[in-house]
């Protein structure tokens, strides 16, 4: 089970007279333990509604005065044996370390208490345990190591979800109608009436109905009718009556009559399950029984019983000892049962064949084990064993004996005498030397598995040869030479993910050889194989093909990508049996010719130096049914047939990332068949419309990257199309593709999109349409409406920038991608806040449920706001704690599943607040982060898998986890720490890496991935692939192309941040820029709207019409508060510091609430009086806004500031018609009053240089805010609430609106700005004075 034992926690209790008075002011149910030395407090309450746990804020005053003054007290929820029943009672009780069971239990007249992990196996407490210690531990080997913080969390309700105590011993309805059925009703015995109806004790258990010859009588005469076999028929003419029959010539009927319809269908479903099976089999695994039900022993045609996962006792009424009770018992199964000793009494059940006690903490077997000498097959797995009894070599039936995952140090000398065995299964042992001489005298022995193991070397004392052993597996060793000459018939070799670097072989009657993941550099095989078939040896450093495998004439696989070839011997593309070629990433710069026709069916070429194919790859490799060429120079493709007619049979052409032009699209049609075309990263200006309808059968084109402008009209010939891809290129007119009737995926993003026509029904297939990026599209109602039914409608979201999300964008801006691959769900979410917390802070994450969607977007959902509220309590472990926090919150989705995760968090260094921006990376399982620096990768994570972390593995095995042949712990998952999986406890654990580092000027980018992001780019290529791109999104999406072009058939996702941490990103007065006086500044530009690259897109779901989306308006503005006259003067103004130069800790710079006016020519609905067109970021009646913002800096290469009236009216229309708003930022009591009206006449790179202002921080770190407000403007979601309520902006802004000053009131308003500084020098004593005052303020903060 994973469970945690008691052990070395928080330090001991208090001392007893300090417990004592801390007990006497506590809850009225305090009591005295037996014991007298430790004091425990008991509280009743009542589980807080539809929670089916209490609130740390019941606690009262005194129980957590209690608990602060020692980490070694606590608190343990005690529930009832019905947890789901809302009335039950729950108990809290507070306790120490040193509290046992037996204490807890007897202060409430309690017999036992229960532990429950992971809402799964329940087991019965001993009286000595101490049940607070064993939280503290469970917490411990989670991650948490801060005692204090280990007894918050132990006080926290959501862990009931992963331990949990009973006062009684839960039990579901359908598990007990499994393990057994009783009650008295009418019954009749036969098929006949003859017999009368009679009230009689019917019970179904194990294989039989029993049925007492007395009312009510549980003993003397039982009638048995065996069902397995049998029937369980329904009678028509009595109402809820089961007539049972057993098997048999014999056959025997009783009936049974119910008196209600729940009780009828209860029984015919468990007895029509028990006469469908073939055997006698019972199956109570996973039931948590501590013994067999007393009436299963009537059964005793039972021959197969499974007990797995249960704590059976040894001794006892039902206990292991009665098992000998079963006269035809032949079959056993006791594994997972915390045994801690092998029971002796099983050794007397002597028609045993098959017993399975793996995973019990055995430490050494009986010597009474000899006596099962029908015993065929043992399993011993997972336990401590180092020896073997030599009584076992009496078991001569003995043919399968499982003993992987154990302690044993060498080949165990009892398997010498078991001559039956074939196979030696010592998997997961500490074997550091494989000793071939023991092998030898096994003569017996045919298949040895000693995967997972120390082996260092392989010593043979004799030349004498071994002629048995046919199938080995040596995988995940530390072998560095392997020398097998001696095995002469040895079929199968498995070596992957050793240190080798050099292999010898014999070949005689070698068949299949796996040594992927080596330093090979020769390997050795004396004679040539010729029955081998399969060859892989990717992931060495191959210079060349060994010359055996040329002459090998039935090789049919080879494998030999991610080598150092340099050249591709002729004989083996010319092989008359090879039906496989995997080349790809090495150096080859050309392929030999063909002459003969060649049965070749896939070829990956992939990643190497080609610059074009063989003339008569085509015409020769007829049947060629795969291709990719990806990652190559090729400027041209070879002809697809030698005639007039193509003989082509290739379905999947990939050629992403070459040089091809325009040129190679007619070479195209000579393959009719294709199914799957990618040309993504090419030249390509044009697709010429004639040869597309050509492709009749294709169904997947990615056209990505490129310089294409339409997609041809004959895109329609495609009726098979389902995905089609093309983004980045400079696609202007909408292809059409909407009247395609099995069009899925449609991606246009990152083109020059103006409009859309669509048809008047979609086909009903699309599920999902990306136009993200096309920063020209504008998309109306209807349209919006049509698309309503879309899963997924992905659009550029309207600018609508905050202050924060301004400055911030200055630093980093983000573009994600995730595409499905050809899997029919998308099980990888992302987290994307630029804008986070302060401000200047930001969050990104990506998530990966491998097979699940509910975890990944779960954590998507409330991770930012477990990191905002570890940040204000940790400043060291704070990421460490999000993840395991995020673990707890899972709940009961976090049972069952789990899922990868990578957290960022870019912030400014807590230790040093003069210095640059830090980030923070923690992640767990595949999902991983990269940082450019200076055009170089740098990683930030650490991979946790078996395959890639051996001290992770060797942590897995020391726990005695299972490890499957497919590496997969439990045969469930390959990561071994993820979030969720808590029933995998504590092999998987949810305790994240986490790495610091500064960030620097040569700082470029930060690259966020899953599994198959990674599996199929290098860092180095996924750095050089996107390190040119100025737009994120682009980039993104390019890495997602890569990636599936280069074979990703899963879920693939990555993220791209965009750096800009640099000197020349400063924006404060240090450096030299003049920010304007109070008066104000002034531009005559309209505001900046973000380009594509920001990456952020709306999704629409089907489940929200997107006239609900953008239409949403917000109350009426509040005019409680009159605006405070101008004359009251100015306060002194604070130097400006910019994100990278705070200011020092002596003047650290406040937040300043303020009272914003908004004045402009608009009727009561918030549409201007003219046009009656929504003002940008604004829905007023006219009444005064009040805000609340940040004043900061601002600066620009070249800025430029011209002196403003106070306040002015925008009667006259400034350009385009806009009517001029007038936004005057004024201070409660003495009113700080700011002209908005920036011009900006510099643009930093890769973000806009935007508002000086800081509009309200968005403090929940929620993924994606409802709306965005216009630099100043709160939207009602993010400001204070009030009884008069606050405004919400549009959804959708219209960006002709700014704040301009109109041309015939400049001179006017020039002259008011003078004659108010005159006025402000008078009264800048008041100022100061007023300055050092308590404000009082009229929005909340």
């Amino acid at each position: 089970m994973g469970e945690a034992e008691p052990g070395p926690g928080p330090g001991p209790g208090p001392e007893e007279d300090e417990a004592a008075a801390a007990a006497q002011g506590a809850a009225r149910g305090s009591r005295t333990g037996p014991r007298g030395g430790i004091r425990v407090l008991k509280r009743n309450v009542k589980r807080n509604g539809s929670r089916s746990c209490l609130n740390r804020s019941r606690f009262g005053s005194r129980e957590r005065d209690w608990l602060k003054k020692d980490v070694g007290r606590g608190c343990v929820y005690v529930y009832g044996g019905d947890s789901a029943a809302a009335a039950s009672d729950l108990r809290l009780v507070l306790c120490t370390v040193e509290t046992p069971a037996a204490e807890i239990c007897g202060g409430e007249g309690d017999r036992n208490l229960f532990l429950q992990l992971h809402g799964d196996f329940v087991r019965r407490l001993e009286p000595t345990e101490k049940p607070l210690q064993i939280v503290y531990d469970y917490l411990a080997g989670l991650g948490f190591d801060d005692p204090v913080r280990m007894q918050e969390e132990a006080a926290n309700s959501d862990l009931s979800c992963m331990i949990r105590f009973y006062s009684e011993k839960p039990c579901q309805v359908e598990q007990l109608d499994r393990i057994l059925l009783s009650g008295v009703y009418n019954v009749r015995k036969g098929k006949t009436q003859l017999h009368k109806w009679a009230e009689r004790l019917v019970i179904l258990c194990g294989t039989c109905l029993i049925v007492s010859s007395v009312k009510d009588s549980h003993a003397g005469k039982m009638h048995i009718l065996p069902l397995v076999g049998g029937k369980v028929e329904e009678m028509k003419r009595r109402q809820y009556t089961l007539a049972f029959t057993s098997a048999g010539a014999q056959a025997q009927t009783y009936h049974v009559s119910f008196e209600t319809l729940a009780e009828y269908q209860r029984w015919h479903r468990q007895a029509s399950t028990v006469v469908s099976m073939r055997l006698s089999m019972v199956d109570l695994s996973c039931y948590s029984l501590e013994e067999v039900p007393e009436h299963l022993f009537y059964s005793q045609d039972i021959i197969y019983l499974n007990l797995r996962h249960n704590f059976m006792r040894s001794s006892g009424a039902g206990s292991l000892d009665s098992l000998c009770r079963f006269s035809q018992l032949k079959s056993l199964n006791l594994s997972h049962n915390r045994l801690g000793e092998f029971p002796v009494s099983l050794c007397e059940i002597s028609t045993l064949t098959e017993l399975n006690i793996s995973c019990n903490g055995l430490h050494s077997l009986p010597s009474q084990i000899g006596k099962l000498l029908n015993l065929q097959t043992l399993w011993l797995d997972g336990n401590f064993l180092t020896s073997l009894p030599e009584e076992m070599g009496s078991l001569k039936q003995l043919s399968c004996l499982g003993l992987s995952f154990n302690n044993f140090c060498e080949l165990p000398a009892t398997c010498e005498k078991l001559i039956l065995i074939d196979k030696l299964a010592l998997a997961g042992n500490m074997l550091e030397t494989l000793d071939l001489a023991v092998l030898n005298r096994m003569s017996h022995i045919k298949s040895v598995d000693l995967r997972l193991n120390n082996l260092k070397r392989a010593a043979a004392d004799t030349l004498e040869g071994n002629k048995s052993v046919t199938y080995m597996d040596l995988r995940d060793n530390k072998l560095t030479d392997l020398d097998l000459s001696s095995l002469g018939n040895l079929e199968q070799l498995h070596c992957e993910r050793n240190k080798l670097k050099e292999l010898t072989l014999s070949g005689f009657s070698l068949r299949a050889l796996y040594a992927n993941s080596n330093c090979l550099t020769a390997v050795n095989i004396y004679r040539v194989p010729d029955q081998l078939t399969c060859l892989e040896l990717s992931h060495n450093q191959l210079q060349y093909v060994p010359d055996w495998a040329c002459e090998a004439k039935k090789l049919e696989v080879l494998d030999v990508s991610h080598n150092l070839l340099v050249e591709l011997p002729l004989r083996i593309l010319s092989s008359l049996s090879l039906r496989k070629l995997m080349v790809g990433h090495n150096r080859l710069q050309s392929l030999p010719p063909l002459a003969e026709q060649i049965p070749l069916e896939v070829l990956d070429i992939q990643h190497n130096l080609l610059t074009k194919l063989p003339e008569t790859l085509f015409v020769k490799a007829l049947n060629l049914r795969y291709l990719n060429a990806s990652a190559n120079g090729l400027e041209s493709l070879p002809s697809a047939c030698a005639g007039e007619e193509s003989l082509s049979m290739l379905q999947l052409l990939y050629l992403t990332n070459n040089n091809l032009t325009d040129q190679c699209i007619p070479i195209l049609v000579g393959h009719p068949s294709l199914r799957i075309l990618h040309l993504a990263n090419n030249h390509l200006q044009t697709f010429p419309a004639s040869k597309l309808s050509k492709l009749e059968h294709l169904e997947e084109l990615n056209l990505s990257g490129n310089k294409l402008k339409t997609i041809p009209t004959t895109v329609a010939n495609c009726k098979l199309l389902h995905t089609l891809i093309a983004h980045s290129n400079e696609i202007s007119i909408f292809p059409e593709i909407l009247h395609l009737p099995h069009i899925q995926f449609v991606d246009l993003s990152c083109n020059e999109l103006t409009e859309i026509l669509i048809p008047e029904a979609l086909p009903g297939t699309l599920q999902e349409l990306d136009l993200s990026g096309n920063t020209n599209l504008v998309l109306e109602h209807k349209t919006l409406d049509v698309f309503s039914h879309i899963t997924t409608l992905k659009i550029d979201a309207k600018s609508s920038l905050t202050a924060d999300s301004a400055l911030s964008s200055t630093f980093w801006s983000h573009g994600v991608a995730e595409m499905a691959g050809q899997r029919n769900k998308l099980c990888v979410s992302s987290l994307a806040l630029g804008s986070f917390a302060e401000g200047m802070e930001a969050v990104y994450g990506m998530f990966d449920g491998d097979k699940n969607e509910e975890l990944p977007r779960l954590l998507q959902c409330t991770m930012a706001d477990v990191l905002l509220e570890e940040v204000q309590q940790s400043d060291t472990m704070f990421m460490s704690n999000t993840f395991l926090v995020s673990h707890r919150k899972l709940g009961m989705a976090g049972q069952k599943l789990g899922s990868s995760a990578v957290l960022c968090y870019i912030r400014h260094d807590v230790a040093d607040p003069a210095s640059n921006f830090s980030l923070t990376v923690a992640n767990v399982g595949t999902c991983q982060a990269i940082l450019c620096r200076n055009g170089k990768p740098l990683p930030l994570s650490k991979v946790f898998s078996l395959e890639q972390c051996p001290e992770e593995a060797k942590r897995v095995k020391e726990q005695k986890a299972i490890i499957t042949e497919d590496n997969k712990v439990n045969g469930v998952t390959c990561c071994t720490r993820m979030l969720g999986c808590t029933y995998l406890h504590p092999w998987i654990l949810p305790k994240p890496h986490v790495n610091s580092i500064l960030l620097t000027v040569q700082d470029e980018l930060l690259l966020i991935g899953n599994k198959a992001l990674w599996e199929h780019l290098s860092y180095t290529e996924a750095v050089s692939a996107v390190r040119h791109l100025h737009d994120p999104l682009a980039a993104a999406k390019k890495l997602c192309t890569l990636a599936q072009s280069y074979g990703c058939q899963d879920n693939v996702g990555a993220m791209v941040v965009c750096l800009n941490i640099s000197e020349d990103s400063c924006t404060c007065e240090m450096h030299g820029l003049t920010l304007p006086g109070p008066g104000g500044f002034s531009s005559t530009t309209k505001p900046a709207t973000p380009s594509s690259s920001s990456g952020i897109a709306s999704e629409f779901s089907s489940e929200l019409s997107a006239s609900e989306v953008s239409s949403e308006v917000g109350s009426t503005a509040s005019d409680e508060h009159n605006a405070v006259s101008l004359d009251s003067g100015l306060l002194p103004r604070q130097e400006r510091r910019c994100s990278l130069h705070p200011v020092p800790p002596s003047s650290i710079f406040q937040r300043q609430p303020s009272s914003a006016t908004f004045s402009s020519n608009q009727s009561d609905n918030g549409l201007d009086s003219d046009d009656e067109q929504p003002v940008e970021g604004v829905m007023t009646n006219g009444s005064k806004v009040e805000v609340e913002v940040d004043i900061h800096c601002c600066k620009g290469k070249g800025l430029e500031f011209e002196p403003l009236a106070a306040e002015y009216s925008s009667s006259a229309p400034g350009p385009e018609d806009d009517s001029g708003l007038v936004l005057v930022i004024q201070r409660q009591n003495s009113v700080n009053t700011v002209q908005r009206g920036v011009r900006e006449k510099c643009e930093l790179q890769k973000s806009l240089s935007t508002c000086c202002l800081y509009g309200k921080k968005l403090s929940n770190g929620s993924i994606v805010p409802l709306e965005e407000s216009l630099n100043l403007i709160e939207v009602a979601t993010e400001a204070p609430k009030k009884k008069t309520g606050y405004f919400a902006a549009p959804s959708q802004v219209e960006p002709e609106d700014q704040f301009v000053v109109p041309p015939d009131l400049e001179e006017e308003v020039k002259e008011q700005m003078k004659q108010h500084q005159e006025n402000g020098a008078d009264q800048e004593q008041k100022e100061e004075h007023a300055a050092t005052l308590p404000e009082e303020f009229d929005t909340a903060l």
